[in-house]
Parts: C-alpha cells; structure tokens; sequence
C-alpha cells in the first residue's frame, strides 16, 4: 500500500506545482542596418572603378537563354519591402547572403584571376558578417567553381559584374531604407 501512497502523493504534488517555464525565444539579432548601407555605397563605389580590360566589351549585351541558371537575386517574394523588412527581416537578409555568397565566389575563381578585385571581396566579406545571424554557420569561402574556357572568361566577367552592379543597386536600396 505504501507504493501506491507514495504514487498518489506524487501525482498530486505535480498537479499542485506550476508548470515549468518555457524557454525564453532567443531574440532575433538586428542587423546593423547602417553599417549594411555604408557598406552597399562602398561596393556599389567599388564596382563603379571596375573597367572592363577590352573596351569592346563595355556596350555588349548578352543574351542569356538559361534563366534558370541565374544567380541568386532579391525577388518580390523575399520580403524586402519597406512594411516586410518592419515585421520580420530574415527572408530578405538571407537571399541578399546566399546573392553576396555567390557574388564573393565568383570574384575568388578562374574568371577573375587575371582581373582580381580584393576589395570588392573584402567589402563583401564585411556585408556577409553583418548580415549573418548568430544561428548561422559562417558560409565556406570559395567554393569550388567550374573552371572556365580561358576564351569565355572576359564574357562571364563582364556578365558577372554587370549582374553584381544589378544585384548591388537592390541591396542597396533595401539597406538605405532601413538605416532610417
């Protein structure tokens, strides 16, 4: 009899005692919206510098058939509307990350290895650190590209760095709207 007392007892002591507390949500870092945009300035300054080694190139637009190939891009279905970005930032921050990501591998490849640009990379490296959340791991550095044809790569370059200026304007845009 002494077990199921002691059974009673315990059931209702569990009853009686409140229940434990949840855990606290861990709060959501806020990105340091003015340091993102003096940052986006000095990449959209730096991709202004960069000229283009034959001047052919300068007016040429590529028509691209693979759309689906396209590199990451801020979409209207991220979230970085002004209302959005008030809510709840991190659909936004993580397409401009996967897009700074891409961008930062690129310049690191083949297509850039006779054209290097590191301060284009180091100011990336310093927009990917302010966006990133405390949840994230840090992303890899480099990751392995494709070589390409020795022929194609002035032609990716240019694409390249005609979709970073594209994608640099955007992230921008977004930056500036929420440093106010």
């Amino acid at each position: 009899m002494a077990p199921l007392r002691r059974l009673c007892l315990c059931l209702l002591l569990a009853l009686l005692l409140p229940p434990p507390a949840a855990p606290a949500p861990v709060p959501l870092r806020r990105p340091d919206w003015a340091a993102c945009k003096i940052l986006s300035r000095e990449l959209s300054r730096l991709l202004a510098t960069v000229k283009e080694p034959h001047s052919a190139l300068e007016g040429m637009q590529l028509l691209e058939e693979d759309l689906q190939n396209w590199p990451p891009r801020i979409r209207c279905s991220d979230a970085c509307d002004p209302l959005a970005l008030e809510t709840n930032h991190t659909r936004c921050l993580h397409r401009i990350r996967q897009a700074l990501q891409h961008y930062r591998d690129l310049l690191g490849s083949d297509i850039f290895r006779d054209q290097p640009q590191p301060q284009l990379e180091t100011t990336m490296e310093q927009l990917l650190h302010h966006v990133q959340t405390p949840l994230e791991p840090p992303p890899p550095h480099h990751a392995s590209m494709a070589p390409t044809a020795v022929w194609a790569q002035p032609f990716q370059r240019h694409l390249a760095l005609k979709r970073l200026r594209s994608f640099a304007a955007v992230m921008g845009r977004v930056f500036n709207h929420s440093a106010r």
